[in-house]
């Protein structure tokens, strides 16, 4: 392997370490400047505010309910396995440049979150609540953190460029089919 693909393999990991960092550091400043289950600030009226509530669930608070024994295997070992498993994918596929940089970031939140799972007694902290104004029956969305917001643009991001990349590969190809060589 060269320097450049080298370079191309593991520069956008310095996005996972900057979202684990990031995540890390908002959620210490939520717990130590927020009481527990309260509003610390508001912002646009009550548009956006900063809260302290912690998650032993995983996405929308599902699996909440489980055992703590279940709740483990379900919250931190699957995982864990998954978040290796990416990692396997990372390096041993032949993902863009691009793609990597997504994936860096579904990599990082989803370690961020795994070390809330791990050592945070109460669960993930999250704070980032923002108003839906009656969406889907939601007045507020869920609360998330940097993490989950990392996970979210990383994997939708991974999907359309995925996507768009395989439009083209066959949008490429039909043009290439359609091209009848000249009698002359």
């Amino acid at each position: 392997m060269n320097a450049k693909s080298k370079r191309e393999y593991f520069l956008p990991l310095i996005l996972t370490f900057i979202v684990i960092l990031t995540d890390q550091l908002t959620k210490w400043l939520v717990v130590r400047s927020i009481a527990p289950w309260s509003v610390g600030f508001t912002f646009w009226g009550d548009f956006l505010r900063i809260v302290c509530v912690y998650n032993t669930g995983a996405a929308f608070s599902l699996g909440s309910g489980l055992s703590s024994i279940m709740r483990f295997i379900v919250m931190a070992c699957i995982p864990t396995v998954f978040i290796g498993a990416i990692c396997v994918v990372y390096f041993r596929s032949d993902f863009t440049h691009v793609q990597r940089w997504f994936l860096s970031a579904v990599i990082g939140g989803g370690i961020s979150n795994l070390l809330d799972r791990f050592f945070r007694v109460e669960g993930v902290v999250d704070f980032i609540d923002v108003k839906f104004y009656g969406l889907f029956g939601l007045e507020r969305w869920p609360t998330f953190n940097i993490a989950d917001s990392a996970i979210v643009v990383g994997a939708a991001g991974l999907f359309i460029i995925i996507i768009m990349q395989e439009y083209y590969t066959k949008k490429k190809q039909k043009n290439t089919s359609d091209i009848e060589p000249h009698e002359e």
